[in-house]
């Protein structure tokens, strides 16, 4: 592991353990969403309702599932006499609508067949609306408390305060002719029915817009459970089906990071290692290789060869040769550089080579003619071949 790789890690640690020791030291906020899922603390969750809801309904059984109302009660319905095999008291418990049309058939057919049914919720399927004539609305208030009343006799004069969050939704058209009014909810001067019990085929539909007295929040704060008890002893005795949401159900995410998610320490920590990630990837993922090491060009020797030689024929006193050898280097470069001919050196070439060159005549004549003296003599001392070495770089 190299060094930079170590100080990203090191970084990333650093940050990730900085966040959670300050967040860890922060209050943690109130989670106000209406989950109403029987595991949830939050003011919202039905954590207390599904504790005490043994002793809400003493010697009857209850039955949980976490399926669509359809998919719980179609297994249970016998084609060979058209009935179920069941019968009971189906409870949902929710924010929002959460009955499909299929469920609502079923609930429907289920209810016809001398069972009941107790929604508590903010919103109701269309078609439960339009069989049992029913409407509902949600009105805005600048009111804090909301006074819960119920019409029963033997708790008509209690009141029960749930603050203004918890929704101010009540009914706004039934059927009077065949819907009691079992409760109401009041603002200010304003009163509107919140919980009504609707006959269909042979049994009936326990309709409540009010689910929060379910919740956590509602059900410890002063005496408000004794009036979730009362709403609830309107189901009659028998068996209770009560769609209970879980973590463990399908429409809640069954995802391992869920937790992580939830818990804002965890969550930014997982986000800040996937940046983190992404930032060591993006700038390591440029192509990596060995170094290529520097390669000397091969030197050039031919002059070091040429000195050597010079300093040879020198020592062996070859003057006569190493003059030589410098006319035929010296007519060499005249004929690739200057393409002159060199075969006569005579005025011509003279001429041509100041042409071309812009040299001084009596220069070029002064190396021709000891180019001359040389070819005219077959002994050369170390005095000519000084000469004509000045001679010739003069000309270069």
């Amino acid at each position: 592991m190299n060094r930079t790789l170590k100080l990203y890690i090191a970084f990333l640690v650093l940050i990730i353990v900085g966040i959670i020791v300050i967040d860890s030291g922060r209050p943690k906020p109130i989670n106000w969403t209406p989950s109403y899922t029987i595991q949830d603390k939050i003011p919202f969750g039905l954590y207390v309702f599904n504790k005490e809801i043994p002793s809400l309904f003493p010697k009857q059984k209850i039955t949980r599932f976490g399926t669509t109302v359809y998919e719980f009660l179609d297994p249970k319905y016998s084609y060979s006499d058209s009935t179920y095999t069941v019968k009971g008291t189906i409870l949902l418990i929710s924010d929002g609508n959460t009955i499909d049309d299929t469920s609502a058939d079923e609930l429907l057919y289920f209810v016809e067949h001398g069972n009941t049914a107790f929604l508590s919720m903010q919103s109701f399927p269309k078609k439960l609306m339009d069989s049992l004539k029913f409407d509902y609305s949600t009105s805005i208030s600048l009111a804090d408390k909301m006074q819960q009343k119920l019409s029963a006799t033997n708790v008509k004069d209690q009141k029960y305060n749930f603050h203004s969050a918890s929704g101010n939704v009540s009914f706004s058209s039934i059927d009077s002719t065949t819907t009691d009014v079992l409760g109401y909810q009041q603002t200010d001067t304003v009163k509107n029915a919140n919980f009504i019990r609707v006959p269909h085929g042979m049994g009936y539909f326990l309709l409540h817009t009010q689910p929060a007295a379910f919740s956590n929040y509602v059900l410890l704060k002063d005496k408000n459970a004794e009036y979730c008890s009362a709403i609830l002893s309107y189901i009659p005795k028998g068996e209770l089906f009560w769609q209970s949401f879980s973590y463990n159900d399908e429409n809640i995410s069954g995802s391992p990071m869920r937790y992580i998610l939830s818990q804002p320490a965890l969550k930014w920590a997982w986000y800040l290692f996937l940046i983190g990630m992404l930032v060591f990837m993006f700038f390591n993922a440029k192509r990596r290789q060995r170094v290529i090491p520097i390669k000397e060009p091969v030197p050039n020797t031919t002059v070091d060869f040429t000195k050597t030689i010079g300093n040879l024929y020198l020592q062996e006193g070859s003057h006569h040769l190493i003059i030589e050898k410098k006319i035929i280097y010296f007519l060499e470069k005249i004929r690739s550089e200057y393409l002159i001919d060199t075969f006569q050196l005579d005025e011509t070439f003279v001429k041509r080579l100041h042409q071309k060159t812009g040299k001084d005549p009596v220069l070029i004549e002064n190396v021709v003619r000891l180019i001359q003296k040389h070819r005219n003599q077959l002994v050369s001392t170390q005095a000519d071949v000084i000469e004509i070495s000045k001679a010739i770089e003069k000309l270069k």
